[in-house]
């Protein structure tokens, strides 16, 4: 997997017959106090090695868009304006990248926070991408697709267990951040790659530390399960991660390190 041009909205990497576009939607500020122990509470002294931007956590929001030349997924949506103005970039990345909209006709969802799914409403209240015909989401969200996703049900195509979305990508259900939330294996010949959602919040801290959890994880015990199987999986060869709040660009390498692991971000040249 290699870089092969980018700006400071999109990265594009070339994936054996594949393109992968890492698509930046923004970054959101929260408090370090969402992240929690192993016993649930507040985790406390925060390692020195976690960066702070005016004593918060900076997270990137991320999105990833995969393309074999005819169909194109779009993994998550970004937040549109739902939420802070820091967000809602993710449509100028896909115009960077000279993605139309109308070329996306399948979105698949990690998770139903409104840091992923709320970009399938554009800013102005229309559909963000017009000849959507199916989103796949985790079975355990769907409900979650009321009051202006409404609109997007009938779309919907719940995953309950491992599901193919193309002949390329696998959702895995990877509950306990949410009832639903689900990892999509991306293959290419023996080639893998893993994009997820919020299995890592906090990747200073989670790789070397992944017992620590985060505060809105819905159960964390099964969260801190899943992602320690999850980090295990991406040890092997030829395996990669895409993840939505992984710095910038959001794609690398997973190795052990020790009891923890550690990722080797991919660079991507700019243009």
């Amino acid at each position: 997997m290699r870089g092969i041009g980018g700006s400071a909205r999109h990265a594009a990497y070339e994936f054996g017959g594949l393109t992968v576009v890492a698509l930046l939607d923004g970054y959101i500020d929260l408090p370090p106090s969402r992240l929690r122990d192993e016993r649930g509470g507040v985790l406390s002294p925060l390692p020195g090695e976690v960066p702070l931007v005016d004593g918060r956590l900076r997270l990137s929001v991320n999105a990833f868009l995969v393309d074999d030349g005819e169909r194109r997924v779009l993994v998550d949506t970004g937040a549109s304006n739902s939420w802070d103005p820091t967000m809602g970039e993710l449509p100028e990345g896909m115009r960077v990248a000279g993605i139309d909209r109308e070329s996306i006709t399948d979105v698949a969802i990690t998770h139903t926070h409104v840091d992923h799914v709320n970009g399938l409403v554009a800013a102005d209240g229309s559909d963000a991408f017009p000849l959507l015909e199916r989103i796949f989401v985790g079975a355990g969200d769907v409900r979650r697709f009321d009051g202006n996703l409404a609109r997007f049900r009938d779309r919907v195509v719940p995953v309950a267990e491992e599901l193919a979305v193309t002949p390329w990508m696998t959702a895995l259900p990877t509950v306990g951040h949410t009832p639903g939330h689900t990892t999509y294996d991306v293959r290419d010949g023996d080639g893998h790659l893993l994009i997820w959602g919020d299995t890592i919040h906090v990747p200073s801290l989670q790789f070397a530390h992944p017992e620590v959890c985060w505060e809105l994880d819905d159960d964390q015990t099964l969260a801190r399960a899943g992602r320690a199987a999850l980090l295990d999986r991406l040890t092997r060869p030829r395996h990669f991660v895409a993840g939505a709040h992984l710095d910038w660009p959001g794609i690398g390498r997973v190795t052990q390190d020790g009891l923890g692991y550690a990722v080797e971000y991919l660079s991507c040249p700019t243009v």
